[in-house]
């Protein structure tokens, strides 16, 4: 019951209370044109009270005049609740956001945004209201319009009420970000039709739609307008051209000038030039130029010169990787075009025509110069060639040189020629035993020379040598590799030494020695026998072999002799004084070795060997020197190395003991190798006399 009467009591004091204030109508955005009046209208219901408007955020009062606002009142009837703001006439400053509020019951209406409009001032042509154009010349004309116009107007191009296009438009605000002037520029090329011709400029917008107009009078001059001939228009080089420069221009003409290729020609004044042509005119134009008083023209034009062909751009050598594409480029000119063919150094066959030459996926055998050939083709005048060379990038390719036999414990030499692009990293001699690059190691050496350029582009060769100092059996029946690598891959070959053989040699030589001393021992036996008959029958013979000694060999023969015969024959049957060790025994079969001692006359047949087991041939004298040995040379004749008959002091037939030796000094470099299959002399540092033991036997 008590919830019923406090509802009861409640719609009591409401119907005392009456309805709440609220609007009937409130103020919308408005847009007027600057010094027109602007209407706001405020209607409220249900309200008697205080109604004030505001501008942005501001009082404007609560009387209806407004007083301290003369261009500001409030109109209508405040028992029928409207409020209306007037504003006349309105200015720039007027430009805000307004509202209607009733104070006392705390109602305000929305904003209503007050916008001024400026319409534009009339535009300004630049240069009007006659402005002087160039027929032929483009040009362009400036509208400008300045002032406060909001908004910013449109400004437009119109001749003969048609609208033009080919405008640009350009706007210029002021620091306070308000409109300043506006510029719109026409571009145009007059013609000799635009002469007097009348365009409007028109500054538009929605403060002035009609727009506000400025006309402008075109006035026309006209440049030189040239025309430029010669005769003739095609020529050979040598021949001679005139060229003709016509003009009309109003004003009239002032003066000519010639050029050839941007160049002035030197002496050349009025309207026509006379020159020799030459194939520079074809890419050189002749041109005239005209001035009057309004400014000038001019024209060129080239002539049609036939020349042979010229070489631009020479082909530029390459290097490529085997697989990889390849391609040269060869530029010439003339009148007419040359014909341009390719082919290789020294081939007929043509590669390409043009001035470029394809070669895909290269190999070896594309490596080389190439030749590029420009030949007339009507005029018949002239032609050349240029050439470049194309290297092949692959592994290394590897020749053995055929080498010459070597003699069992003789120097040898082993050789190989690379060739590579790019050069090798190394050249590798191997064998069972080890390898080599390049120095020594025990019997071997190894040394690189550069090879003879040879033609084919196969880039930069090497010749790699490997020297062997005292053959062994195995050097001869086992291979010697030569390998070279480098970055494209490894190449290789192997090399065989062969054999040759001294056993036979040393055979013809011990057989040739055992003769001759056998005819010289029967001979001087007669001989003695003759002479000591008498004597002989007597005495028995003396042998004597004693060992040998520095002493002994180095008496004089008259000396010996005359021991010999002073002490007279003399009979050992005692052999002790004979040492000789089994060695020395088996060593004394050999029967060149020893002394054998005739009358008068010695002949030494010698027989070495050169370091490492070579043969050792005893070093030349000048012939006819007194106190120096002769020799004879049988190498004509027995097709072997040198064997020579030493003719010794007069006394002893000499020859060296198989157990002699010689010193021998390795060398630092063996000098550049020869490329021919012989083998050339392995030269030695020093070679002492070789010493031996002798075996005398007295008769």
């Amino acid at each position: 019951r008590m919830l019923v009467a406090l509802v009861v009591l409640l719609f009591c004091f409401r119907g005392r209370a009456g309805p709440s204030p609220y609007f009937l109508q409130q103020p919308e955005d408005l847009v007027v044109l600057l010094g027109d009046e602007a209407r706001l209208p405020c209607v409220l219901g249900a309200y008697r009270g205080l109604v004030q408007w505001t501008k942005d955020g501001l009082a404007l009062g609560g009387e209806r005049d407004l007083p301290g606002w003369s261009r500001y009142w409030i109109s209508g009837s405040a028992a029928s609740g409207q409020h209306d703001l007037h504003i006349k006439p309105v200015e720039l400053e007027d430009e805000a956001s307004y509202e209607c509020q009733a104070s006392q019951a705390g109602l305000r209406s929305r904003p209503a945004q007050l916008h001024v409009l400026v319409p534009p001032e009339a535009p300004q042509v630049l240069g009007g209201p006659s402005v002087s154009l160039i027929a032929g010349v483009p040009g362009n004309l400036t509208c400008r319009s300045q002032g406060d116009a909001r908004p910013a107007p449109e400004l437009l191009w119109f001749r003969d009420g048609i609208r033009l296009d080919g405008t640009t438009f350009h706007q210029t605000l002021l620091k306070d970000e308000t409109t300043g002037s506006v510029e719109s520029t026409l571009f145009l090329t007059p013609s000799s039709q635009d002469d007097g011709a009348t365009l409007v400029c028109r500054a538009r917008s929605h403060a002035m739609p009609r727009g506000r107009d400025t006309a402008v009078t075109l006035s026309l001059q006209y440049p030189p307008v040239v025309t430029l001939s010669a005769e003739p228009q095609t020529v050979q080089e040598g021949e001679k051209v005139s060229f003709l420069c016509q003009a009309t221009a109003q004003p009239p003409v002032t003066g000519y000038r010639w050029a050839k290729g941007g160049s002035p020609v030197l002496g050349a004044r009025g309207p026509r030039l006379e020159v020799v042509a030459d194939a520079s005119f074809l890419t050189e134009p002749v041109s005239c130029e005209v001035t009057n008083a309004v400014g000038s023209a001019n024209r060129s034009t080239a002539l049609d010169v036939q020349f042979g062909p010229i070489l631009l751009a020479k082909p530029k050598p390459m290097s490529v990787d085997v697989g990889q594409d390849a391609s040269f480029i060869c530029a010439w000119r003339g009148n007419p075009l040359p014909r341009i063919t390719w082919t290789h150094l020294g081939g007929a066959q043509v590669l390409s025509s043009g001035p470029t030459l394809r070669l895909p996926s290269v190999g070896l055998e594309d490596a080389g110069d190439y030749v590029c050939r420009a030949e007339p083709r009507h005029s018949g005048l002239g032609g050349g060639t240029a050439q470049a060379r194309l290297t092949v990038n692959a592994p290394p390719v590897v020749t053995a040189l055929h080498p010459a036999p070597a003699f069992l414990r003789g120097p040898a030499r082993l050789q190989c020629v690379v060739f590579a692009s790019p050069a090798p990293d190394s050249v590798v001699w191997s064998w069972d035993e080890g390898f080599l690059e390049a120095g020594s190691l025990g019997r071997f050496l190894v040394e690189t020379f550069p090879a003879p350029e040879v033609e084919g582009g196969q880039g930069p060769g090497l010749i790699s040598v490997l020297h062997i100092s005292g053959t062994q059996e195995s050097d001869f029946t086992r291979g010697f590799n030569c390998s070279a690598r480098n970055r494209l891959g490894q190449g290789g070959t192997q090399v065989h030494l062969g054999r040759r053989d001294l056993l036979p040699t040393v055979q013809i030589m011990a057989g040739v020695a055992s003769a001759a001393t056998t005819l010289l021992m029967v001979i001087t036996g007669i001989a003695l026998c003759c002479w000591r008959h008498a004597s002989f029958s007597k005495q028995k013979n003396l042998v004597r072999i004693p060992g040998s000694s520095d002493g002994s060999s180095s008496r004089g023969p008259e000396e010996e002799t005359g021991s010999s015969e002073e002490r007279g024959p003399i009979v050992h049957t005692d052999h002790s004084d004979l040492v000789l060790n089994e060695k020395e025994a088996l060593e004394t079969k050999d029967p060149t070795n020893g002394y054998y001692k005739v009358r008068g006359v010695s002949v030494s047949l010698s027989l070495g060997e050169a370091p490492g087991g070579g043969l050792f041939l005893p070093p030349p004298s000048p012939m006819g020197l007194p106190g120096t040995p002769t020799y004879y040379d049988f190498n004509p004749h027995l097709d072997m190395p040198p064997c020579r008959l030493y003719r010794a002091r007069a006394g002893y037939l000499t020859t060296p003991h198989p157990r002699a030796f010689t010193s021998y000094m390795k060398p630092t470099s063996f000098g550049t190798p020869d490329l021919t299959s012989g083998t050339p002399p392995f030269p030695y540092a020093a070679l002492s006399t070789p010493t031996h033991q002798r075996l005398q036997t007295h008769v």
